[in-house]
Order: C-alpha cells, then sequence, then structure tokens
C-alpha cells in the first residue's frame, strides 16, 4: 500500500532498498525524540495560555464515545501512589508548544490541557501525591473518559505487548570479552522526512547516504562490520544477545566493568538506525528449525547462542537493521529513558500507542491482562512512546521499566486490551496537532 502511494508522487530519489526504513516494527524505529523536557517539578511554571499559539488539527482515525468513570472496568482498584509524579512530568511536555514538523507523530492540543495542568502545579487545587482518593477525585473533576471504538463503532480492542529497558555490561575498549559493538550516529546517515513534501506521507521517513549525487540504500548489519570506516562506537558489550535485544529495545543502561570510567552506568538511548527492514531473530531461528517460534523468547535465545557460539555471528546477521545511540547521563534512577514524547518514562505507567488513534501525551485507562495470565491488569498510564509495529486502536506497547526482571516481564507478554482516553472536560472531543 504505501509503495503504490508513493509512486503516485513519483518521488525520483526512492528506491526499494531505502524504503524498507519506512516500514520497520517499533523494535527498530522510534521518531526523533522531542526537546528534553525533564524539569525540576518542584520549580515548574505553567506556560501562559497566550504563549500556546492555536494549531492546523490533525485528523484522529478512531470513534470516540464519552462514558462515564463507572464505565471503566476496575479503575479504582489501582493504587495511585505513584501515579502522580508521572502526570506533572507529563504536564511538562502538553505544555510545550506544538511545532510544524508534520513528520512528528500527533500530539494532544496543549492549549485543551492548559486549564488541567495549570490545577495540577497549584497548590491549592492539587492533591496529595501519596493520596490515591485525592488523585482519583481531581482526574474526576477535571477529566472525562472518551472510549475508544473503532470507525464500525464497536469497542476497539487491540494487542498489548511489553517493552523494557535492559542493563547490560560493558566498556570502552575493544578486548577479552567485550567484542560487540554498539554504534553512535555515523556523519553520513542521511535523513529524507516525507511529511515536509507530501502532507499524507506525515510521519514517514527514509534513510540512505550520498554516493556522488545519488541516495542510495545506507549499509546494512554485515556491510558495516566489513566497510574500513564503520560509524563510532560507543561502547563494546560483552555479550552478543544483550546486544541484539539493547537494539530490538531501542535504549538501555550500561554498566562499564572495565577501562574508561568503569564503575559507571551509563545509558544508550535511541538516535536513528540504518533504514534497512528488522528481521526478527527469533524468527529466523524458527525457519531454521533450531527452535519452535512460541518458544523463542530471550531465555531460550540466549541458551542456544551459549550452546551454538560459531553460528551467533550468522544468527545477528539475519537482521540487516541496526540502531545507533546517543549516550545520556542517568540523573534519577527511578526514571526510565525517554520516549517519543521526550519526556522520561515511567515503569507501568508509560505505553507506545498508535498516534493516528490516541495522540501522544494523553492519558489513557489500559484494561488488559498480566503476561502470559488471565490475572487483571488495569492501569492509569500515559502515551508516551511509539512505534512502527504499533498500529491500530487499542495497540499498545507497556513499559515495564529496567532490569532483569522487568524484562521477563515484558518478554512473556502478548495480551488483548481495551483503552480509553481520559481528556479535559471542557475541551470536547480528543484531538491532535
Amino acid at each position: 500500500m504505501f509503495w503504490r502511494r508513493l509512486q503516485k508522487f513519483a518521488l525520483p530519489l526512492m528506491c526499494l532498498g531505502i524504503l524498507a526504513g519506512c516500514s520497520v516494527p517499533r523494535q527498530a524505529e522510534k521518531p526523533e525524540v522531542a526537546k528534553d523536557t525533564t524539569v525540576s517539578l518542584d520549580r515548574y511554571t505553567v506556560p501562559s495560555l497566550a504563549s500556546l499559539p492555536e494549531t492546523k488539527p490533525r485528523t484522529l482515525s478512531g470513534h470516540y464515545v464519552e462514558v462515564s468513570w463507572g464505565a471503566l472496568p476496575g479503575w479504582e482498584t489501582d493504587d495511585l501512589k505513584d501515579y502522580w509524579v508521572n502526570f506533572l512530568r507529563n504536564c511538562t511536555g502538553l505544555m510545550r508548544p506544538v511545532g510544524s514538523n508534520m513528520s512528528a507523530p500527533a500530539r494532544a492540543a496543549p492549549r485543551a490541557w492548559h486549564a488541567v495542568c495549570s490545577a495540577a502545579f497549584n497548590p491549592k487545587t492539587a492533591p496529595n501525591a501519596n493520596d490515591t482518593a485525592q488523585i482519583r477525585k481531581f482526574l474526576q473533576t477535571y477529566l472525562t473518559p472518551w472510549q475508544l471504538e473503532t470507525k464500525e463503532r464497536k469497542i476497539a480492542e487491540g494487542t498489548v505487548t511489553g517493552y523494557y529497558e535492559p542493563v547490560v555490561q560493558g566498556s570502552r575498549r575493544r578486548g577479552g570479552p567485550y567484542q560487540w559493538p554498539l554504534y553512535a550516529v555515523p556523519d553520513d546517515l542521511l535523513n529524507v522526512e516525507l511529511g515536509d513534501l507530501y502532507p499524507e506521507l506525515a510521519g514517514k521517513r527514509v534513510r540512505g547516504k550520498l554516493e556522488g549525487n545519488r541516495v542510495v540504500p545506507y549499509e546494512s548489519r554485515v556491510q558495516l562490520a566489513n566497510k574500513s570506516r564503520q560509524p563510532p562506537v560507543i561502547v563494546w558489550l560483552d555479550d552478543p544477545v544483550d546486544n541484539a535485544f539493547l537494539q530490538i529495545q531501542g535504549s538501555g543502561r550500561v554498566y562499564l566493568a572495565e577501562g574508561p570510567d568503569a564503575g559507571k552506568t551509563i545509558r544508550l538511548a535511541y538516535a536513528n538506525h540504518n533504514g534497512h527492514p528488522f528481521v526478527s531473530i527469533g524468527r529466523w531461528l524458527a525457519d531454521k528449525g533450531e527452535l519452535p517460534l512460541a518458544q523463542a523468547s530471550m531465555q531460550n535465545i540466549r541458551e542456544w547462542a551459549k550452546k551454538n557460539p560459531s553460528r551467533v555471528q550468522e544468527m545477528l546477521n539475519a537482521n540487516p537493521a541496526v540502531v545507533f545511540f546517543r549516550e545520556e547521563q542517568i540523573s534519577d534512577e527511578g526514571q526510565g529513558p525517554k520516549g517519543a514524547y521526550g519526556i522520561p518514562l515511567g515503569a507501568k505507567r508509560s505505553i507506545a500507542v498508535d498516534t493516528a488513534y490516541v495522540p501522544l501525551g494523553t492519558p489513557v485507562f489500559l484494561d488488559t491482562t498480566m503476561p502470559a495470565s488471565s490475572q487483571p491488569l488495569k492501569r492509569m498510564v500515559f502515551a508516551q512512546d511509539t512505534g512502527a509495529a504499533i498500529k491500530g486502536p487499542a495497540r499498545a506497547d507497556f513499559f515495564w521499566g529496567s532490569g532483569k526482571q522487568a524484562g521477563e516481564m515484558a518478554g512473556r507478554m502478548k495480551q488483548r486490551g481495551q483503552m480509553w482516553l481520559l481528556w479535559p472536560k471542557s475541551a470536547g472531543t480528543p484531538s491532535a496537532r
């Protein structure tokens, strides 16, 4: 479908190899991160309404039906004691003026949220951050739930998967077990924003490099490893599967076990990728008859790699996509990496969504179940991330946090779920800019 639409516009510099970068899954693609909104919340001041100009609305694909709070199944069972700090942090993103970049994901309209965020930062109207009852009363006072439905007017139901921030071990220097590189963005990588010319293609981009006066596909994983001038390496990891899964997740923490900065932990955040289509190494193992697809978990892939060290590089090379990173300092151990909204993700409070249905910054009530279980998981969360595999109404990726336990939960999660958008009472139907 996308290829036929592109042909319609007859873009002469596009080729099939580059176009692959427009259709990779969430794990291999994230939009360029918005401006850093990490602020000291106790000193934050909500900008004036006049500083948030009216901007042209975007058309959303969902159908939204206003409902009562009682229509949300079990929403009062959620303990909200860790919710409020995430609500305030989300407000700092909501109060950013909207830019003109049509390639950026759709955002909740800032002006619609001004009164709510002003009340949230006002000591006279804000709830006690540790009082679940007060927080729930604030939400009921200022917000209205909107049930997300399909165009056919049916309650939207989608797949809810999980993701997390890996914690791995590495070194600034290559040597010994530290042989698996994580790259910074190459100087010669080009990004072509299609929405800048064709609004119908907003959010679509292709990647490549210049050869003379031609734009050609960027190097694949195998080509990057064999070229004489490789991208700059930020760190070398001691485990190839850790390397692969950190790229799949798009960010992670690296404990520097030796060499320069030994003893320090840094964060690697997604910066870009080489534009090649993502290929699942789990599916590759299944296609080769090495593991049943249903058993291609992180744990089983790791065990296979230990038993087949001579074939590890072959497995990794099956995926031509390479993620490039930027290094960040960890200022707060409790905060996750920044998602596509430029807000640090909150463990069990942030989700990745399809912004055609749920604009970034929107508080959401998510009704799903625990990983590989029928145990209810009913949570107040925030739409703060995106991904090319997260498509359709009620499709979500649930952020579990950092570390091994979060990874185990994320790796088992593939549930069904529904969602309700929470929107300011005076702002009408959910809208996007």
